[in-house]
């Protein structure tokens, strides 16, 4: 396993890091053990999870990943073994604390406390904030439309009320999660400014078909310290292959929940997908394990989110830390890159 710093902290996280949505939708607590068990013993030491999983969000599964990650703590006693990463929501149904913005100190203490009590331990390592509050553009939507209404917290004001979970040992550092340049900035900035808790990493988007990061945010991140935690890094599994000629596996995220992951049903999907195929084949590579080597090697990378329903899928994501691309491949996966820019932002 490789390992980097996350952000500019001691903690070095492994650049493969086990992401735990489907657990308690798609997938069991016996399963969700057997996966924590494996990664661990590969030298997987970071995982991320959400009070919001499991995905897709729903009221009666609220809460239901970071229950399966805390009753595995409790069996195990390896706390102290991973490096635990988990989001507050941001402006949520009503179902989740009256619905509305969610990081105000009252509902953030809520929500940190209810994260630790399912989690079965006193602290977090890294506290995301979800997805922001302020009217911007996230979730690959595009067309920003400006509207300053004044309905959100201050930046100063949520990293001040961060700060009192970080004085009481509830959380160890904090990150951002579909957040924009702007956003990183001025976070930045505020935190440096005012001498309050710094966002050490950034959970966005990051795959072959969609390579936005890489403008404004990749050039933050490297100059800054505040790396890029890379989620859908398989594109909702379009990058395994397993949809190619018009296939739909029987249990996969496409067939279960259709109208939910719509991000990547788009013109030129299958196009780039195919293209992208054929050098792996060309290379003799697993499209899967070359489409993850590719987002781990980028140098405003911390760590490549992966999610699987299945062992199979997680030994075969594991094992990318471990294959080379060449040169020559980078420039053919670049080569299509200029064919379909990122058709999936």
């Amino acid at each position: 396993m490789n390992y980097k710093k996350l952000g500019n902290t001691d903690l070095k996280v492994s650049t493969i890091c086990l992401g735990t949505m489907t657990w308690g939708e798609q997938n069991t607590q016996e399963e969700g053990f057997e996966q924590m068990d494996y990664a661990l013993d590969q030298g997987v030491n970071f995982w991320d999870t959400a009070e919001l999983y499991s995905v897709p969000p729903k009221e009666e599964t609220y809460g239901h990943t970071e229950i399966i990650i805390g009753n595995w703590f409790k069996k195990t006693n390896k706390r102290d073994k991973v490096i635990l990463a988990t989001k507050v929501a941001g402006p949520m149904r009503a179902y989740l604390r009256g619905g509305g913005n969610n990081y105000g100190i009252k509902k953030m203490t809520e929500a940190v406390n209810d994260s630790l009590k399912r989690l079965q331990t006193d602290y977090i390592d890294l506290y995301q904030l979800h997805w922001p509050e302020r009217n911007t553009n996230m979730f690959g939507r595009l067309g920003y439309e400006h509207k300053d209404n004044g309905e959100w917290n201050k930046f100063e004001d949520v990293l001040g009320n961060l700060q009192k979970f970080v004085d009481a040992g509830k959380i160890r550092e904090i990150g951002l999660s579909n957040e924009t340049p702007w956003g990183v900035t001025k976070f930045l900035e505020l935190a440096k400014e005012k001498g309050l808790p710094r966002m050490m990493s950034v959970q966005n988007p990051y795959n072959l078909l969609n390579r936005t990061y890489e403008v404004g945010l990749a050039e933050i991140s490297i100059r800054d310290e505040i790396g890029l935690l890379a989620y859908s890094p398989l594109a909702s599994g379009y990058l395994t292959g397993k949809y190619r000629n018009n296939q739909l596996p029987k249990n996969s995220r496409i067939e279960r929940d259709g109208n939910f992951w719509t991000r990547y049903e788009k013109p030129n999907t299958k196009k780039a997908v195919d293209a992208y195929y054929e050098i792996s084949k060309k290379h003799n590579l697993n499209l899967t394990q070359m489409s993850l080597k590719f987002c781990e090697i980028q140098p405003f990378m911390t760590s490549v989110i992966i999610g699987a329903t299945t062992m199979e899928q997680l030994k075969t994501d594991i094992e990318s830390v471990n294959i080379n691309l060449t040169d020559e491949v980078i420039k053919e996966i670049n080569e299509i890159q200029t064919i379909y820019p990122n058709p999936c932002p």
